[in-house]
């Protein structure tokens, strides 16, 4: 089938998970702000700058309601379209969420400024996107599914073309490879691109990660292959955990039918705004060096950035930093036993911690957590391969795991949540923030009320001033 030679599309990352990535979801709303203007004359196909952990870290880190944070961006970008990454049924949370709170996100997410939402579940496990979709096209919104690209005995080209028909089958108005660690090598990114597009007549969109060394090469051999969209970063916060350089790979398509034809003198300007906040980052330690260079290991552990990064501050806690080569090796095996799920939120977390856990603890699976024992009972969906029989009974004993969609099993619980925040809650999606991270979300509610009432005051301090005429 011959390839359509059109110009690539490109979405940027500077704003989600190019931050998530290198410096753990800390960039703030009034850092985004200032260059919202020059970021939206570029011609980008989107820019993604909400959802995945942004949601977590803006209320739990840095205090912001991180509803603002899109209705500001909205703003903003008059002309570029605004993505956001989205857990399937666990939304941007850690569980599986009841379909009525998922329906309503979605509502929300475009309501506030969302036009694309990148949908993926961490198993792969197609019912557990289904509610979603459904939600995006409801809302007329861009509902992209991602597959959540790892290696393994079950991951062949079929496996992928079969989830692909079954995305498009479900309505899906665009395909991700969502390739979070970064193991796509070239040769296999034709292969796949090429298998993909003899299934689908959805466009296809590659997002990588630059860990493994390979990822500029990766998505110059897609694109010839007939992927429509990539993903990259500004440079100061690309390589490494991140994607590759955005004006590198505009650059690097100049003058050929693939051309985006962005300005780079504009990509300069933009990328000259973000060098400072590099060098702030690099001087408090937020930027650490380990998570810029490139890690062949990946290639063997399939070990995600954000994973990598998460795997060092678990360590640095438990004063075991010493054992991070001896965790990376374990991660594999857990995964194994785990049913080979691909390494993405929550399932990068479980498989991760568990096996920070069997390495320090000296015995495997001796301490499991809650989340463990969800993945192994079912409760996330169903893994590729069979969980192991013996790692079964260690982590749930004689329990019997679920076999059904696992939303099937909660019942509705908007009223509920509502009963139970209504006393903090100042518009609509306060529900949401609290349905998501409940205990987070309190916190924040105080905060914001504790910063009302001290604006309250100051302003009623300088209205009852008197000043000599």
């Amino acid at each position: 089938m011959a390839v359509e030679k059109k110009p690539v599309k490109i979405t940027e990352t500077i704003l989600r998970d190019a931050h998530q990535s290198l410096i753990a979801t800390r960039m703030t709303t009034e850092q985004m702000l200032p260059i919202v203007d020059k970021m939206d004359k570029v011609g980008y196909h989107s820019v993604e700058c909400w959802g995945g952990a942004t949601f977590d870290a803006s209320l739990r880190f840095l205090k912001e309601d991180p509803w603002e944070r899109l209705r500001k961006l909205k703003d903003g970008f008059k002309n570029t379209k605004l993505q956001m990454l989205f857990r399937g049924q666990n939304i941007l949370g850690y569980r599986h969420y009841a379909d009525d709170v998922v329906e309503y996100f979605v509502q929300k997410s475009i309501a506030n400024g969302i036009d694309i939402i990148r949908i993926f579940d961490c198993l792969n496990d197609i019912r557990n996107l289904q509610t979603a979709v459904k939600a995006a096209n409801k809302e007329k919104g861009h509902a992209q599914v991602a597959l959540s690209y790892t290696l393994g005995e079950a991951y062949t080209l079929d496996y992928w073309k079969d989830m692909a028909k079954k995305i498009e089958d479900m309505g899906a108005d665009s395909i991700c490879i969502k390739d979070m660690a970064g193991l796509l090598v070239p040769a296999a990114a034709t292969e796949l691109v090429t298998a993909l597009k003899e299934s689908t007549k959805l466009p296809i969109q590659l997002h990588t990660h630059y860990t493994s060394g390979v990822a500029s090469m990766t998505y110059m051999k897609a694109v010839e292959a007939g992927c429509d969209i990539i993903d990259t970063a500004m440079s100061p916060l690309s390589m490494g955990t991140s994607q590759p350089a955005t004006e590198v790979m505009a650059k690097s398509f100049e003058g050929t039918e693939f051309d985006p034809k962005f300005d780079q003198n504009l990509l300069a300007e933009i990328a000259d705004y973000f060098k400072p906040m590099r060098e702030e980052w690099l001087a408090s330690g937020l930027l650490n060096p380990k998570v810029m260079g490139v890690n062949i290991k990946t290639l063997l552990y399939q070990v995600p950035g954000g994973m990598l990064s998460n795997l060092v501050s678990q360590l640095k806690e438990m004063n075991a930093e010493d054992k991070f080569d001896e965790v990376l090796e374990e991660v594999p095996r857990v995964r194994k036993d785990y049913g080979e799920p691909p390494l993405v939120t929550p399932s990068s977390q479980i498989v991760g911690t568990q096996a920070v856990l069997n390495v320090v603890t000296g015995e495997r699976y001796k301490m499991c957590t809650k989340e463990s024992k969800a993945l192994v009972g079912g409760e996330y969906g169903q893994t590729v391969l069979p969980i192991s029989e013996e790692v079964r009974k260690k982590v749930i004993g004689d329990k019997e795991p679920i076999t059904c969609r696992p939303a099937d099993l909660i019942e509705n619980e908007l009223d509920k949540l509502e009963k139970e925040m209504a006393q903090y809650k100042q518009q609509d999606e306060d529900v949401l923030t609290y349905a998501l991270f409940p205990q987070v979300a309190i916190d924040f509610f105080k905060y914001r009320e504790a910063q009302q009432t001290n604006i309250d005051a100051s302003v009623a301090n300088t209205e009852n001033k008197t000043y000599p005429v």
